[in-house]
């Protein structure tokens, strides 16, 4: 068992399967007693949609996005599908939010990726009112919204920003309810984003803030060959600036080295120093028996 209290929830990539085939991982997910299922977003199905369905036909569970990028969605946009999602999901849904990569951006979108910093702290001044029913007249350097959203009877959904470097964390803490992190070992959540965040919040008089900390994991008799697989899969993603700045703050030279992979007490093992390190969540990507792995670790909670 876990000496510090963290969620435990599961991370699924919204595409790569039949959206009833989702629906069933979050199902599975609940009946083995986690606590969320976030959604990340690909070119696939619309990982805010899938968490709303999801909310809408699984009850007892937590849904989310981790994230939606932002640049290609205005604020106003946003805060219409996020309030529509908390009401289809009874109050259970957390936005995840993110500026995403320039490779993305600029390259899929054709959209400019400047001043990634400046865009995330006004996005986030004009989408929080927007959440809350306000009306909003912001003009910015990087964008402006000027309007409200009226969704009677529902509650503004948390925000969480994701956040791995020093400016990103401080504005998550400022301004967010707390971060998402991918990539990361739990050395580097104690020691870099747990102080971080926290600091930059209680600077800005805020509550202590969600940390939900991303994991892939593998329960296997051959963690090299994971980790090889996963080099092949995912390597291009070590270049992209904000990974490969997390990446060399820890001394990893890909995304593969960050990989949980063994057994089930050193799996275990691996999973407790989350918690210790001060994540209040952690995000499990499971890689192999997924059924093994969400029994795994339901049983540390």
């Amino acid at each position: 068992m876990l000496e510090s209290p963290m969620r435990i929830g599961l991370f699924a990539i919204a595409g790569m399967a039949r959206l009833d085939d989702l629906i069933d991982e979050v199902r599975r997910a609940r009946d083995a007693g986690l606590d969320s299922v976030f959604f990340g977003h690909a070119t696939s199905w619309d990982a805010l949609m899938t968490a709303a369905l999801a909310g809408r036909e699984v009850p007892g569970i937590e849904v989310g996005t981790a994230v939606v990028p932002t640049f290609p969605r205005h604020p106003l946009a946003l805060a219409g599908q996020a309030l529509t999602a908390q009401a289809m999901a009874g109050g259970r849904f957390t936005l995840g939010i993110g500026p995403s990569h320039p490779q993305v951006i600029e390259g899929a979108h054709g959209l400019s990726y400047g001043r990634p910093a400046r865009h995330v702290r006004e996005y986030l001044a004009a989408l929080r009112p927007l959440l809350r029913g306000e009306d909003v007249d912001h003009h910015g350097e990087t964008l402006t919204a000027v309007g409200a959203v009226d969704a009677p009877g529902v509650t503004a959904p948390p925000v969480l920003l994701s956040a791995l470097g020093p400016v990103m964390l401080r504005i998550a803490g400022e301004l967010a309810d707390g971060t998402v992190t991918t990539w990361t070992r739990a050395d580097a959540v104690a020691d870099h984003i747990v102080p971080s965040i926290t600091k930059a919040a209680e600077a800005a008089g805020r509550p202590a803030p969600r940390v939900l900390a991303g994991a892939v994991v593998a329960l296997t008799t051959d963690p090299d060959g994971v980790r090889r697989d996963l080099a092949e899969q995912f390597g291009p993603a070590s270049d992209f600036p904000a990974y490969r700045a997390i990446l060399d703050r820890q001394g990893l030279s890909g995304v593969h080295e960050t990989v949980i992979a063994g057994d089930e007490e050193a799996v275990a093992r691996e999973l407790r120093r989350f918690a210790d390190a001060g994540a209040t969540d952690l995000l499990i990507s499971p890689r192999g028996d997924i059924a093994r792995i969400l029994e795994l670790a339901a049983s540390l909670r």
